[in-house]
């Protein structure tokens, strides 16, 4: 998407490769909306971190990542023993693996590296393949993007009022976003209409990044405190929820998405609300058979008992980034990074191949392969 800082317009992706310097290129997440800035990791261990650490985030952002770090590892090994190339690059898959443990579209992403790359008969070759099938993966991830957008644009009305939850947007994407290919359809189209943002705790990724895309964009807006929802719904001011997952079970329809999804479907469900959730075909898991069995990944106490912010400005300049604590001193916390969303609480999945009811999903799986 385009983004204006001091007045210079230009398009990012937000992933995206340096080839000849082997290193992956991705927006840091964490110091937006106050700086934006673009780092390289050199190393596949270094972009593990960053998807660890949250420089990169959101289900199709780490795929790319994932995949990129994939061919970054594989372009990275000397010699031409392939065994060995073999050992290097099970190394390279399970640290970028075990970096998220919740989201699917990495293991989705480097698995269709790995049979991509079966074709190779020597290390060169399998080099080779491997950057082609990353680069191939972040530019169909655009292109689920945007084909949702073609999906869900009937869906926004002129007038309506539509809460998201977390980012889904261009940031948690290669470009465009799930969540919010629609709203900018809609918005080509002329339609106006008004998105809450959930400012999604511990982390705010609705109140930072969402907001900040939205804002961007010229999209009419305003973050909400996360339990605001239930009251704005009960007061008719939100006619759809909209959100993204990181990982859908195809078998059962179940959802898993960023912490307080689950909750926002219940409300949505009592107010008879319609609750859509919108994904590119990578977030689809045929494997698992229960929601119980998706990893839930547990992140730091830190994250709940205290928030990240800058200090004022001080002569024009940015304040620094600061890290405030804000409970009890003597507590701690516990702090799941997300929820599973039963498929009866789901309007519709929201695809590039159509609108799907969540149990109806296995028909995807003769259209994909």
């Amino acid at each position: 998407m385009n983004v204006t800082i001091r007045g210079q317009t230009r398009h990012y992706r937000t992933v995206s490769f340096d080839a000849p310097e082997n290193a992956v290129v991705l927006i840091e997440q964490r110091l937006l909306p106050h700086t934006f800035k673009r780092v390289k990791t050199r190393n596949y261990r270094e972009t593990a971190e960053a998807i660890r650490s949250m420089i990169v985030r959101g289900a199709g952002a780490i795929g790319a990542t994932a995949a990129f770090g994939l061919a970054q590892g594989a372009r990275s090994f000397r010699g031409r023993n392939l065994q060995r190339f073999e050992t290097h690059i099970a190394t390279v898959y399970t640290t970028l693996k075990e970096s998220r443990p919740t989201a699917i579209d990495p293991v989705n992403a480097m698995n269709a590296l790995l049979q991509e790359m079966a074709k190779g008969q020597s290390v060169s070759e399998k080099q080779d393949i491997a950057f082609a099938a990353a680069t191939r993966f972040a530019d169909e991830n655009v292109e689920h993007c945007r084909h949702l957008g073609d999906q869900g644009v009937s869906l926004i009305r002129d007038g309506l009022q539509i809460l998201t939850h977390c980012n889904a947007g261009w940031l948690a994407f290669v470009d465009i976003g799930t969540v919010t290919a629609p709203l900018y359809a809609a918005q080509s189209a002329g339609r106006a209409f008004h998105v809450y943002c959930d400012e999604t705790r511990p982390r705010c990724q609705g109140a930072s990044l969402t907001a900040w895309e939205l804002a961007q964009q010229g999209i009419s807006h305003q973050v909400i405190a996360d339990n605001a929802a239930g009251f704005l719904m009960s007061r008719g001011e939100i006619d759809m929820v909209i959100v993204g997952s990181d990982r859908v079970l195809g078998r059962t329809g179940e959802v898993a998405n960023k912490i307080g999804t689950y909750t926002k479907a219940v409300l949505a469900h009592r107010h008879n609300i319609p609750f859509y959730v919108a994904i590119p075909l990578s977030t689809l898991d045929w494997d698992l058979g229960s929601g119980l069995e998706i990893p839930i990944e547990d992140r730091s106490e830190d994250e709940v008992l205290g928030a990240w912010g800058v200090l004022p400005s001080v002569k024009g300049k940015i304040g620094k980034r600061t890290y405030v604590r804000i409970a009890n001193p003597s507590s701690t916390a516990r702090n799941p990074g997300f929820d599973v969303t039963p498929p009866e609480l789901i309007t519709g999945i929201m695809t590039p191949l159509g609108i799907f009811k969540p149990r109806d999903l296995k028909k995807l799986r003769g259209k994909i392969g």
